[in-house]
């Protein structure tokens, strides 16, 4: 129920009843049936940022309930950090997502003012984040959080994804001294190592005789 929450006041407000408001005073010529070039192209632009937007939005929510064990909702955030997936690359790409579909909506419908409410969501956000949000969470989850905004740009995604795996220690689900902590790459299973070693001791049996 909260996630339903959450998707129906938050991307519900921002995707579709703001942007069926200022249809319905602004009107906007829908490109489906044009058949310029200026038409064809704003159609299929349009459907790639769509669908590129959805895919990112629900890769991410997917993360937030799966290992944040919360929501997108800053009533029930997520309780636990999650670097995963496109979290590695840019630390908000929910958000990203969210552009992607309204510069959709913008191309679909031949709109100005939705271009215009683009403009206003990314500057309200550009605002929000710095000011609000990352403070709350260097609150909520200390020096890992200071790492990953050290590391991971806030909008440019950065093309390898971090932590790298040669940052990892070994077994034990930790990166090294420029990295955060992390799930153990085993699960709730003890790390087994891939090479032979002694029943008693646990050290390689090279060391060992």
């Amino acid at each position: 129920w909260a996630f339903l929450k959450a998707l129906v006041l938050l991307p519900g407000t921002v995707l579709v009843l703001v942007p069926a408001v200022i249809l319905a005073l602004t009107g906007g010529g829908a490109c489906f049936a044009e058949t310029t070039l200026a038409g064809i192209f704003c159609f299929w632009a349009g459907m790639v940022c769509a669908a590129a937007g959805m895919v990112l939005a629900a890769w991410c929510m997917a993360l937030f309930l799966r290992r944040g064990r919360g929501t997108p909702a800053p009533w029930d955030p997520p309780r636990r950090l999650v670097v995963a997936g496109p979290y590695r690359h840019v630390r908000n790409p929910m958000i990203l997502g969210v552009l992607l579909m309204l510069a959709a909506e913008a191309l679909l419908f031949r709109s100005w003012a939705l271009a215009v409410w683009w403009a206003v969501f990314l500057a309200g956000n550009a605002l929000y984040f710095p000011l609000v949000e990352e403070p709350g969470l260097v609150r909520r989850f200390g020096g890992d959080y200071r790492a990953y905004m050290a590391h991971v740009p806030r909008w440019i995604p950065r093309r390898q994804g971090w932590p790298r795996d040669e940052d990892k220690r070994p077994g034990t689900g930790r990166v090294g001294k420029r990295g955060l902590k992390t799930e153990r790459p085993h699960g709730d299973r003890p790390y087994e190592p891939d090479y032979p070693v002694h029943d008693r001791c646990r050290r390689p049996y090279r060391l060992c005789r």
